[in-house]
């Protein structure tokens, strides 16, 4: 079977197909037709859907918050697709947990009821930040999408996104530029202002996201960003659902086994957590009805999935991808990564933590690897090595840098850089090309290149790893493992740190 979706042996996806689908596949028990939108959402991705949309569907099958529904927002050219794809079908598309024992249960979710697509329409996206019903504006534009500069950890004015968006009367179309011409719109018709929240996967994601937005605010309206300052809230949360991308097998097995021809189905894995500060500015749907944590302060639960869970995923896929492993769930039912992954856990990453209330950090690390291990999943290691330039200096340097002020040990994430830096040298031990993704692909691979003649080459990257060439202890171990990499291979090294600790 092709992964065509309008193939006929499956019913497509509609809001006038639901009553005819599988009865094993769940769908939305409400009346779509009675919800308006209170969500805009930019980045309409996997993630987005497994995860915050899935839990306002989740609200909604309880008969609440259907003055929340979401409309999608896609502002980059290749957004173009998933915009065609939900409007074709209604907004609807199948959830697919997978379950490790190899069930999988569909679920249509029905909380996305508009799609705008911004290059087309800019004014119909600003109008609908400024409607009085959009009452939180949430983002999952990836870490790299707030534009702050790694080194002074300010607002990156001089990227060349942005600086059309700065000028004066200009169509805005960032999403800098929209949120804040929704915000000046509010402004100027009396609204009470809309909630930003951050779903993002970086520490202090709502911080971040007032720090920078407001920044642009101020370059562009500096009365526009003090009003800002006063009424409008950025919670900080943290969010977790391991979600691969989408493979053309998925899309074919959900029409051969449920009959749903779906353009595009998201998967993902049966844990779900989503810990959020309970700070908004005109109304919230009532989140922990559906299983969300409300808290005061979500800075402990943050850290605690940034340095373990994300900082994990980067110990694994470099090591595990020089390997010659290709999925996650292959490297983390291999023994010899799963010690090394609980060894860092346990005694790097835990370690720089502040105490988790009502958490158990040993099950959870635990628990951490039977999910990684979950054969189901398909999580590819090309999509965890992606973007490591947003992704290592947040999750992995914190680290680092905690445990060399504590004398703490650093010789596994020392291990993890040096295997980025293998990695980036763009040919794996096979003599294959890698597909190195990053933003600053060139410059990280230009790097890695002079590591022939200068061993600390990548590590002297200031915008990534700020002073760790100059630390004495820190280069020691780095170059002793790049070393290791390149004479030795992966997994010989590997199985050298296993019994290599210093501190």
């Amino acid at each position: 079977m092709s992964a065509d979706p309008t193939d006929q042996t499956a019913t497509p996806l509609s809001a006038a197909g639901l009553a005819d689908l599988d009865p094993r596949v769940a769908r939305p028990s409400y009346d779509r037709s009675a919800v308006t939108t209170g969500i805009v959402h930019f980045g309409v991705g996997g993630f987005h859907r497994a995860h915050q949309a899935m839990y306002v569907d989740a609200l909604m099958n309880e008969g609440e918050a259907l003055d929340w529904g979401i409309c999608g927002v896609g502002v980059l050219p290749h957004d173009r697709r998933i915009v065609d794809t939900l409007t074709a079908q209604d907004g609807l598309y199948t959830l697919v947990v997978k379950h490790p024992d190899g069930r999988r249960e569909p679920r249509v979710v029905g909380s996305i009821v508009e799609m705008l697509f911004a290059p087309d329409d800019p004014q119909a996206v600003v109008d609908k930040l400024a409607d009085p019903s959009t009452r939180v504006v949430s983002l999952t534009i990836t870490e790299g999408g707030y534009l702050v500069n790694q080194v002074t950890g300010e607002f990156d004015a001089s990227d060349p996104s942005i600086r059309a968006d700065l000028e004066e009367g200009a169509t805005p179309h960032t999403v800098f530029g929209f949120v804040v011409a929704g915000l000046a719109a509010r402004r100027a018709a009396g609204t009470p202002p809309f909630t930003v929240m951050s779903c993002d996967n970086l520490p202090g994601n709502g911080d971040v996201a007032r720090k920078m937005m407001t920044a642009f605010t101020r370059l562009k309206d500096p009365g526009l960003a003090d009003w800002m300052d006063e009424h409008v809230q950025f919670p900080n949360c943290m969010v977790d659902r391991i979600t691969p991308v989408t493979a053309p097998d998925d899309i074919d097995r959900l029409a051969g086994e449920f009959g749903v021809a779906d353009g595009w189905p998201v998967v993902c894995e049966p844990f779900t957590q989503w810990v959020l500060e309970d700070h908004f500015t005109d109304g919230r749907p009532p989140f922990e009805d559906a299983g969300v944590q409300l808290v005061d302060d979500v800075v402990p639960y943050e850290l605690m999935k940034l340095r373990l869970l994300n900082a994990s995923h980067q110990a694994l896929c470099y090591l595990g991808y020089l390997s010659g492993y290709r999925y996650a769930h292959e490297v983390c039912q291999d023994p010899l990564f799963v010690d090394f992954l609980l060894g860092y856990m346990e005694h790097e990453g835990s370690p720089t933590l502040p105490a988790v209330p009502g958490v158990d950090l040993d099950a959870y690390c635990h628990q951490l690897i039977e999910r990684f291990a979950n054969p189901e999943v398909r999580d590819t290691l090309a999509r965890l090595c992606a973007e490591s330039s947003d992704r290592i200096p947040k999750w992995l340097v914190p680290v680092i840098n905690r445990n060399l002020e504590t004398g703490g040990q650093i010789d596994r994430s020392a291990l993890v850089v040096a295997a980025w830096a293998r990695y980036a040298e763009g040919v794996d031990e096979a003599g294959e090309p890698i597909e190195v993704v990053d933003r600053v692909k060139d410059r990280v691979m230009a790097a890695a290149a002079r590591q022939g003649e200068d061993p600390l080459a990548f590590l002297r990257d200031r915008d990534l790893f700020g002073g760790l060439a100059d630390d004495e202890r820190f280069a020691a171990v780095f170059t002793d493992a790049l070393s290791a990499l390149h004479d030795k291979g992966a997994r010989e090294t590997l199985q050298a740190w296993s019994t290599r600790v210093t501190t």
